[in-house]
């Protein structure tokens, strides 16, 4: 049991801002938010105590901030806090202070939990959790740590590449350094490695612009998944919004963040981190008090106003952080420029974003949260990218955040993997998203860079699973399979999973270059899952968020599909070379002056336009697109596709004019045709492989008569 042995230390008043702990040469101001309060004890612990060496009550409360300022102590001093208050569960409040809890301001975080029932503010077991739990929780719970002051860097600052030139590669720091075999054992999986040369040069190789980081805000291992011998691997648990993640710190350190993130600056590659600010580790009412729910339960988190035991879920974690309380508001704006200014990150992907703009339960645009940030003369710079949805009513909201945030478009990626498994009835929708999703994103004043183009992500297949595997295979989860989704779009061509097939072999090369130049020459942002320029395969998981393992590293050595770095490279190339692949306005098919040039003709294999006749054939799986006419100082572009199991010619209709050279081609290993190839005039017939796609290039100068 808890007994309260408080210190006789002096300590001053000191003042309720910022929250935190903050060190200023001579000692540290501590300052914590609790509305609902009676009073508050600082802890101060020694390295290795399981206990407290001094509680000191924070004299001080001013707007709801529980404040003190104590002389003597320095950076790298251990602390968290018990907060006393009303136990009452019928109301919201769950003040325990028997429960040591972290600072959610702590700028590092030492330590991580060890599961145990004295961790829960209640009785586990009941039928009921309203009976309260007196057993000390400290030795089973990490602490912060008080740091010293950030200083000003510059060369943190971001270096804020336009949107319209950006190539994102969304990966995991253990998953992409863990087994790079030119990086020291003891830095594999650490921040620091990120930045290691050979990292550095494999981006900057394949194009890439800005490296996505899942989550490296502190988290917590799931107690279920600890105890099934697994970890939360992709980190989608947050316990801490300012402290960088301990498992990755290294020997360097924060220190190692801050040098990786410069590095990466430097080589012209910004980073950008996944963010979760929509729930915490600490789940439902039955949950564990670690945190928020022991500092002020009924602020942070929203309530089911009919039965204030439980929190709402909108996040299917468990809980939904309340932002429309005006300190939770500040804690998230606090973090974000915390990572701007003191890490140099360059901009945020917002995790089940929806969640974020409800106010109180429905989504808007117009929500106090995206207000802030548009004002804010930090992030309103900063890159704000939303995952538009979560699993509350109303949750799917692709297409309807505000001016200043791109989004992950799922749409694309549903359409782009239907039409090439051969799906009927996707070419309407393929073309609209191959334009920058017009109809998604205009309405709300945006440009195509609001969609940010996929066809893989961490949260589903790989891009090789994509075209080895019908079904997911998700036993190592422990979940009997009965995790991930089933909506998976994709196709096997013969044989679940691996095979020695040749003729299997060539099918899933050639349908994995189809998908990829499907998304870099598509308007709008392109996104590249890590490991799939290698043909990375997490064998048919497509949930893999638990296994801390060979499933989700990165395999440096073996590379099953050697020209697929290469061709991605190639692909990346050719859309920062051609102005008409990154356009700031929509594709609508508007005549350029007097005509016939459009700025986008969908055209038959015949060489006609497509009629309304040939869009309502739903089985049709070839057209071409030809855009660029409307940039006088640009190439025009032919882009032609055949989805379908035999060949076809396709004829270069005058209308679009010529001559025309073949500059990228999927049925080649890298995609790339050497420079002084034929050329192809107007009327003439180009043959098109089975499942291929090719890119054609003319000069603007030259014009036809029709």
């Amino acid at each position: 049991m808890y007994l309260r042995k408080t210190s006789m230390i002096g300590i001053d008043d000191g003042v309720p801002g910022p929250l935190g702990a903050h060190f200023d040469g001579r000692g540290v101001n501590f300052a914590l938010f609790s509305e609902n309060a009676t009073g508050v004890d600082l802890c101060l612990f020694e390295p290795g105590e399981r206990h407290e060496s001094r509680v000191v009550p924070l004299p001080c409360r001013t707007d709801d901030v529980w404040h003190g300022y104590l002389r003597g102590v320095f950076p790298g001093q251990l602390y968290g806090y018990r907060v006393h208050g009303p136990w009452e569960p019928a109301n919201g409040h769950r003040f325990n202070p028997a429960k040591l809890v972290l600072d959610p301001y702590a700028r590092e975080i030492q330590g991580r939990i060890r599961w145990h029932d004295s961790l829960y503010g209640h009785r586990r077991g009941l039928q009921r959790e309203d009976q309260i739990d007196r057993r000390d929780s400290a030795t089973f719970m990490p602490r912060g740590v008080v740091t010293a002051p950030d200083l000003p860097d510059l060369a943190l600052n971001p270096i804020r590449r336009p949107m319209g030139q950006t190539v994102i590669y969304e990966a995991h720091v253990k998953a992409l350094t863990q087994r790079h075999p030119a990086i020291p054992e003891a830095e594999r999986g650490t921040y620091a490695a990120l930045a290691h040369p050979a990292i550095v040069e494999h981006l900057l190789k394949l194009g890439v612009t800005a490296i996505e980081l899942l989550p490296i805000q502190a988290f917590a291992d799931d107690r279920f998944l600890v105890e099934k011998g697994l970890v939360n691997f992709w980190g989608y648990s947050p316990l801490g919004y300012f402290a960088p993640e301990p498992r990755y710190l290294g020997a360097a350190g924060t220190g190692g963040l801050k040098a990786a993130i410069r590095e990466l600056a430097a080589a012209g590659i910004e980073v950008i981190l996944d963010v979760v600010y929509n729930h915490t580790c600490e789940a439902d009412h039955t949950g564990p008090t670690l945190s928020f729910r022991g500092i002020d339960n009924a602020s942070y988190y929203k309530l089911n106003p009919e039965n204030r035991r439980q929190e709402i879920d909108c996040t299917g974690c468990g809980n939904t952080l309340d932002l429309d309380h005006p300190r939770v508001m500040q804690l998230v704006l606090d973090s974000l420029r915390h990572w701007v200014t003191a890490y140099g990150v360059a901009g945020f992907r917002f995790d089940l974003a929806t969640s974020l703009g409800r106010t109180p339960h429905d989504f808007t645009a117009k929500a106090a949260f995206f207000q802030a940030i548009a004002q804010d003369p930090i992030l309103s710079r900063a890159k704000m990218i939303a995952e538009p949805w979560d699993i509350g009513m109303g949750g799917y909201q692709l297409g309807a955040y505000p001016r200043g945030w791109a989004e992950w478009n799922d749409q694309f990626r549903d359409s782009v993997r239907g039409f090439w498994r051969g799906d009927h009835g996707i070419l309407p929708k393929l073309t609209q998203v191959l334009s920058g999703s017009r109809e998604i994103f205009a309405g709300s004043g945006r440009s195509p860079l609001a969609s940010i183009n996929y066809v893989a992500s961490h949260d589903g297949y790989t891009l090789a699973d994509v075209v080895a595997y019908e079904d997911k295979h998700n036993h190592a989860n422990g979940e009997d399979n009965r995790d991930g989704h089933g909506h998976n779009l994709s196709r096997n061509y013969g044989v679940e999973g691996q095979t020695e097939d040749p003729a299997i072999l060539a099918v899933r090369a050639r349908q994995k270059r189809n998908l990829l130049a499907t998304t870099f020459l598509a308007q709008g942002v392109p996104m590249l899952l890590a490991g799939d320029e290698r043909s990375r395969s997490q064998n048919g998981n497509n949930n893999a968020y638990a296994q801390d393992n060979a499933v989700n590293w990165l395999d440096w050595e073996t590379d099953p599909d050697p020209g697929l770095t290469a061709f991605v490279a190639n692909l990346t190339a050719l859309r920062r070379d051609q102005p008409a692949l990154r356009r700031l306005t929509f594709l609508t098919g508007a005549v350029i002056g007097d005509g016939p040039l459009r700025d986008v003709h969908w055209l038959s294999p015949c060489g006609a336009e497509m009629d309304d006749e040939a869009w309502g054939d739903g089985h049709r799986q070839a057209f071409g697109m030809q855009i660029g006419n409307d940039l006088p100082s640009a190439d025009r572009l032919l882009i032609l596709i055949n989805a379908a199991d035999e060949a076809i010619d396709f004829t270069l209709a005058p209308v679009i004019g010529g001559p025309w050279m073949v500059v990228f081609d999927t049925t080649r290993p890298t995609g790339m045709v050497q420079a002084g190839q034929a050329l192809f005039p107007p009327n003439a017939r180009l043959r098109l492989d089975p499942r291929s796609l090719y890119v054609l290039r003319a000069r603007q100068a030259a014009s036809y008569e029709i």
